[in-house]
């Protein structure tokens, strides 16, 4: 998984403003998979049909191994360092903690 690459097709989305890929591993198939957090234009929804959309606007684009399989999470912010880098270690503990609560990949 390349994050930068992803990254880069997410910011070409019509709803999208912002966007930064984390890995999240997936226990059921002891690997790691690709979680995108989304920063959306103002105006559009956040809801279950967006990220659906999103994650299959973006498989069209990649090959399978690619494809958001971690799921598309909404965020009011990706967060930067004062140089602009993005923080992944940051989104990489919220899908930690994220999945926990739900149970998903314990």
């Amino acid at each position: 998984m390349a994050p930068a690459e992803l990254e880069a097709l997410l910011l070409r989305h019509a709803d999208v403003a912002d966007a930064c890929v984390v890995g999240i591993e997936d226990r059921a198939n002891a690997t790691e998979v690709p979680r995108a957090y989304v920063v959306l234009r103002e105006g559009r929804p956040r809801d279950e049909g967006a990220a659906r959309d999103i994650a299959e606007w973006l498989a069209r684009q990649t090959a399978p191994h690619k494809k958001l399989r971690g799921g598309v999470r909404f965020v009011d912010e990706v967060p930067r360092s004062p140089a602009g880098k993005l923080l992944r270690r940051l989104l990489r503990d919220r899908a930690r903690e994220e999945d926990r609560k739900d149970g998903a990949r314990l």
